[in-house]
């Protein structure tokens, strides 16, 4: 055989489609999280302004025309409304100024993140400066001891979100990457839904009791930790019956390639670029990041949202899996083999 010969029989058609759809995942695996992470800043900041009469709309005013934008400000009456935003994930951060003295107040919540912390305490010192004023920064929800930048709730959500696809591959690799009829489908989500419950069991667990990086109810993270998996695997499964086994490369993109850096894990979300920022609470990782963290450190505040944005993965991925394998001619057919 000549050696173009030996290559076309090594290397099939199928083979090479695959190659450079892997090679084309690589790059823009580099180019999304080099792209969202290589320059931080935070930029229009939801941040409130506490003070006295025209002061309040002044020093507004200021922070509104920091170059570059870093801050979208608003006034607020008092400093109680602004713990309460804070605390609901409204706002970001408030500025409390006192009109007696010449030592003002920056409300943050570290358990949001606490580079965006840092950057907002820099940004108020720079401003106050000129003003011959200084500041005191107040944690209104402060970020655990032990859950270092607050990047454990993104951990924790990035384990979860690996489980969903690769549970979902598994089933692909090991009988077939399309279910043969509906019933096997069915089959396919309830081993998936077991795995999710166990999985976010395990997650929670290991998170609070064990490892103590995260406070807040155990059994909430439970129950978020297993919408997750799910809403991850039946987004995998649906992809799989659409695609077959390149619905695997397309779950890498949208769950690892388009949604870990921008679910504003290592940068809260207000110090990413624009297309990031857009993307991640509509995608499972952002979502989750979101959830976690405020079922940490808010109470359980602001997650009706990202609730709602896992449920409809998880609903999306069922129904289109449901659907596409109730088309199957055939229901005695086995599955697709992965091959195919």
């Amino acid at each position: 055989m000549t050696f173009a010969s030996e290559v076309r029989s090594a290397v099939t058609p199928r083979a090479a489609l695959l190659v450079i759809g892997v090679l084309a995942l690589q790059l823009l695996f580099i180019a999304s999280y080099v792209g969202a992470l290589h320059d931080p800043k935070p930029s229009d900041v939801p941040f409130g302004v506490v003070a006295p009469g025209a002061a309040a709309e002044r020093t507004a005013d200021r922070l509104g025309g920091l170059p570059g934008d870093p801050l979208d400000p608003r006034v607020l009456p008092d400093e109680a409304e602004a713990r309460r935003q804070i605390r609901e994930r409204e706002i970001d951060g408030a500025l409390v100024v006192d009109p007696t003295g010449r030592t003002d107040t920056l409300l943050v919540a570290s358990g949001g993140g606490t580079v965006l912390v840092t950057a907002l305490e820099r940004i108020a010192t720079e401003v106050e400066r000129p003003q011959q004023r200084t500041v005191r920064t107040v944690d209104v929800a402060p970020a655990s001891p032990d859950d270092f930048d607050g990047l454990s709730a993104f951990y924790l959500v990035v384990g979860w979100c690996v489980g969903g696809y690769l549970l979902a591959s598994i089933l692909a690799i090991s009988a077939g990457s399309r279910p043969a009829n509906t019933l096997r489908a069915v089959i396919r989500l309830a081993v998936l839904a077991l795995s999710a419950v166990l999985g976010g069991l395990g997650g929670a667990i290991i998170v609070g009791p064990v490892l103590g990086a995260l406070p807040g109810s155990v059994a909430a993270l439970w129950g978020l930790g297993a919408l997750v998996v799910f809403a991850v695997g039946a987004l995998t499964l649906a992809l799989q019956a659409l695609t077959g086994i390149v619905g695997i490369g397309l779950a890498v993109l949208l769950i690892v390639i388009a949604g870990n850096p921008s679910a504003g894990g290592a940068f809260p979300s207000p110090m990413l670029p624009d297309f990031w920022r857009a993307i991640g609470p509509a995608l499972p990782p952002g979502a989750g990041t979101w959830a976690a963290r405020s079922i940490a450190y808010f109470q359980g505040n602001a997650v009706s949202g990202a609730l709602q944005v896992l449920s409809v993965w998880a609903v999306l991925g069922t129904v289109v899996t449901l659907v596409v394998s109730s088309l199957r001619r055939d229901a005695d057919t086995p599955d697709e083999p992965v091959g195919t």
